[in-house]
């Protein structure tokens, strides 16, 4: 398939940049999804990837070839747009054909019956009706074939959506939040077949979401924006287990991860008044024999309740039960985070236990916590610590 290069790529709008200097190689055959909160610029870097928005500086290359100055039609990408645009008035097998017959697009096509004519002896000719099927049988829709897209569920338009970009046979797939129309049930049936369509098709996918489910669940690797400028670009397991920075720790996770303000001091973390030892794993990251103020991460499964007080007291706040696991809203006493803004505001940290768990809200708790799995970040920087000391690339 292709290969895509974004090489320092900005775009302003007036004076206002909405992406600020993006640089990412994305390997043949690679799901790559651009990830983040709405006006982040993800959907603006995909547009211009495909010619829907020009650049104001840098460079786009596809398959070594530079393409930023090429119209959309000549950079061999299919583009799967949020709101479907299927057109009502054809039949799903007209709405999958339709790029092939444009291909062979002539001026007269507009004429009604003489350019009618053309549109039906191509769309019936043996290698697009035989790419048509296929498609079709791939995304299970041969049966939908002379429907009209008002007959066919949320699920099925998006197939043919699907359809019409795969019927192309492009050297690049771009998806711009393609899911998001979808209720609960079709958004996680539909990942499950968008990542089979990219194993059977091995294509290069660049998918833009703002759900970190489908990111987390469907991408070989996730580059997470902010206002406009790449935090962190790894695979999923990269971005969950070592978080670049605060951001990307917040963002990352269901619930997020817990950053807690703490003190080190003679090797020993203090948490409030809570004190525990600092493990050896996380004294090398630290910057020498360093002792004061740190931010330290910690998923919600890294907390347990303490059978004494010898935790950190606090008082339940909400309690979720989700079938498998029970999400706790825990108000701690005595204890900052990192985006709290007044350190004497108590703190609540989210806490998941398996199951179903007997605590109730407003009932008073004692928390203890695991450092095995924990992340450091500087309190100045909010970067991670462990990153820190190796040059951060975005390749």
């Amino acid at each position: 398939m292709a290969s895509i290069q974004l090489k320092s790529v900005l775009k302003t709008f007036g004076d206002r940049p909405v992406v600020k200097d993006i640089s990412i190689d994305v390997k043949d055959g690679e799901f790559l999804v651009l990830l983040g909160p709405s006006g982040c610029g993800k959907s603006t870097l995909l547009r211009m990837l495909a010619g829907l928005e020009t650049i104001t500086g840098g460079e786009i290359h596809i398959n070594d070839r530079r393409v930023d100055q090429l119209p959309p039609t000549d950079r061999d990408i299919a583009f799967v747009f949020q709101s479907y645009a299927l057109y009502p008035h054809m039949t799903v097998r007209r709405n999958i054909s339709f790029p092939l017959i444009m291909r062979e697009h002539r001026w007269w096509f507009h004429l009604p019956i003489i350019g009618g004519m053309a549109r039906r002896r191509i769309e019936r000719s043996a290698e697009v009706a035989q790419l048509v099927e296929k498609t079709a049988k791939t995304l299970a829709l041969t049966d939908w074939l002379d429907k009209f897209p008002r007959t066919l569920s949320g699920g099925q338009r998006q197939r043919v959506a699907l359809g019409r970009a795969m019927v192309r046979q492009p050297q690049v797939f771009l998806m711009d939040e393609p899911l998001s129309n979808l209720d609960a049930k079709l958004r996680t049936s539909m990942r499950s077949e968008i990542s089979k369509l990219h194993e059977r098709v091995g294509g290069t996918f660049v998918y833009v979401t703002h759900d970190q489910v489908e990111a987390m669940t469907m991408g070989t690797r996730i580059a997470l924006l902010k206002d406009g400028v790449v935090q962190q670009l790894g695979t999923p397991r990269e971005i969950y287990e070592s978080p670049t920075n605060v951001y990307v720790a917040r963002f990352i996770g269901t619930p997020p991860m817990n950053l807690l303000h703490a003190e080190i001091r003679s090797d020993m973390v203090h948490i409030g008044n809570y004190v525990l030892p600092l493990p050896s794993h996380l004294r090398a990251v630290l910057p020498g024999p360093y002792e004061g103020p740190i931010v330290i991460g910690v998923r919600p499964n890294q907390f347990s309740i303490a059978a004494d007080t010898a935790g950190m007291p606090g008082l339940v706040s909400l309690v979720e039960h989700v079938g498998a696991e029970s999400v706790v809203a825990i108000t701690l006493h005595g204890v900052k985070t990192a985006h709290d803004e007044d350190a004497s505001t108590p703190h609540e940290v989210m806490v998941t236990f398996p199951g179903y768990t007997p605590l109730t809200n407003r009932q008073p708790v004692s928390l203890q916590v695991s450092l095995h799995e924990a992340v450091l970040f500087s309190a100045k920087t909010g970067e991670n610590l462990d990153l820190t000391s190796s040059p951060k690339t975005v390749s």
